[in-house]
């Protein structure tokens, strides 16, 4: 049986790390947006404009960066892009203006592009197939202690100091772990599987080769649903709970960080070792887990929506459920994507997804829910016959644009279904192709 390498779990230490500052990084802005919106008389479309620029550029520069690490050096993309966005973000800071803000998240998506496709490939030939989605469930945890932190110390930073202040903290620890990334051990491709032809690939253009697998296909849409909730809810919780839970910065980034952060830790560990188990006896059991923890989400945020201002327990208790088990999906996705496609060709089927997932749903995400709140502010001042955007209009708009999330969340569960009809068959494909390359 093949077993992980000398130093997998240093590597697996650092990725998480280097994960954990990915999403503390992109997550400064969600936690001090109510204070940037403030000091510059922005509209909650421009504020969604923000994150919309940092991901279309990461989707647009991950998908060559991910065609890159299947032939270069991971750990040394790894150390140039960490090293990239750690400055970058410090110099959101120190932004005079929106253009300048806006510029600045463009190079920080640059930088961010190189996490998900070279660590995902680093981790696919350090772990065999059988420990896999633990191990990917590690890294992601990054995700959830990355959103915790940011939220948590974000929103101390701003309410002692200001919201640029928030931005320089973060650029030192990303330095460190930039030269931490060059120590990792750089494994073999397929190194961690059990076919010696594991690092061949399938004839023909590499990208049409993945999109090509009818589960890859399914994965890509649910990418999209997926990312589309996770950055509209990033994006907005905290103005929300300041809207209309009435909370102060420093409570509603503390309440944040624990149903958008905390939980998800919960959700990873324990998707990632249901997905194992059940993956053992069933092919299509980590797509069907995802599916079913998913439709059990939509109404946990819908009731968590509904609940009044100063319910406070009632909300984080809903909300934290529900956010939970969204975070399962990445858990199972992301191992089950390594079920269906040949070490040498995991760095592009990363990027691919990760180009659809960030350009057809992160991107969408904090922008249409932006417009949906002005949209629906706009609507609830013509209602009340008023002529002037009062607080209490943007909170009821921010409010009615939220209720997206919880639908989205059901049309998320139909696919991810659909995606564990067609596994098996794509699973004995692979297999079948190597066998056969073995033989030959």
């Amino acid at each position: 049986m093949s077993k992980e390498p000398k130093g997998a779990w240093f590597a697996l230490l650092i990725l998480f790390g280097i994960n954990a500052m990915n999403f503390y990084d992109r997550q400064i802005l969600g936690a001090v947006a109510e204070l940037i919106r403030k000091d510059w008389a922005l509209s909650d479309t421009m504020l969604g404009t923000l994150g919309t620029a940092f991901i279309l550029m990461y989707a647009v520069v991950g998908v060559p960066l991910g065609r890159l690490t299947d032939t270069r050096s991971r750990k040394k993309i790894l150390g140039i892009g960490v090293s990239i966005w750690s400055v970058l973000t410090a110099a959101s800071g120190l932004a005079p203006n929106f253009a300048w803000l806006f510029a600045s998240r463009l190079g920080v998506g640059v930088g961010e592009a190189s996490c998900a496709p070279a660590a995902n490939s680093l981790i696919g030939d350090l772990y065999p197939p059988r420990k896999r989605a633990m191990a990917l469930s590690i890294f992601m945890l990054g995700l959830p202690v990355g959103i915790f932190l940011s939220y948590r110390l974000s929103g101390l930073i701003a309410h002692a100091y200001s919201w640029r202040e928030a931005f320089y903290f973060a650029c030192i620890p990303g330095l460190i772990l930039a030269l931490l990334a060059l120590k990792i051990h750089e494994p073999q491709r397929g190194a961690a599987e059990e076919h010696p032809s594991a690092g061949r690939q399938r004839a023909g253009s590499p990208y049409w080769v993945v999109l090509g697998i009818p589960t890859i296909m399914w994965i890509i849409v649910s990418g999209a649903l997926h990312n589309f909730n996770m950055y509209a809810v990033n994006a907005f919780l905290p103005a929300f709970l300041m809207r209309s839970h009435l909370m102060g910065l420093k409570e509603a980034t503390n309440v944040s960080s624990i149903v958008l952060g905390a939980v998800g830790v919960i959700g990873l560990l324990g998707g990632g070792w249901a997905a194992d188990r059940l993956s053992r006896t069933r092919a299509d059991g980590k797509l069907l887990l995802s599916s079913i923890t998913m439709i059990i989400a939509a109404p946990c945020i819908y009731f968590a929506l509904k609940q009044p201002p100063g319910a406070t327990v009632e909300f984080m208790l809903l909300m934290g459920t529900g956010s939970m088990l969204m975070f399962v999906y990445y858990s199972c996705v992301y191992a089950a994507i390594q079920d269906v496609i040949e070490p040498a060709l995991r760095g592009t089927a990363m990027a691919l997804y990760f180009f659809a997932m960030y350009v057809l749903g992160a991107s969408l995400g904090p922008i249409g829910t932006g417009m949906l709140s002005d949209h629906f502010a706009k609507k609830a001042m013509e209602v009340a016959g008023g002529t002037v955007m009062t607080e209490q209009f943007k909170a009821t708009g921010l409010h009615s644009a939220m209720y997206v999330i919880p639908l989205i969340c059901a049309l998320l569960a139909v696919v991810l279904f659909a995606a564990s009809r067609t596994v098996s068959a794509d699973m004995e494909k692979l297999r079948k192709w190597l066998r056969e390359q073995a033989a030959g």
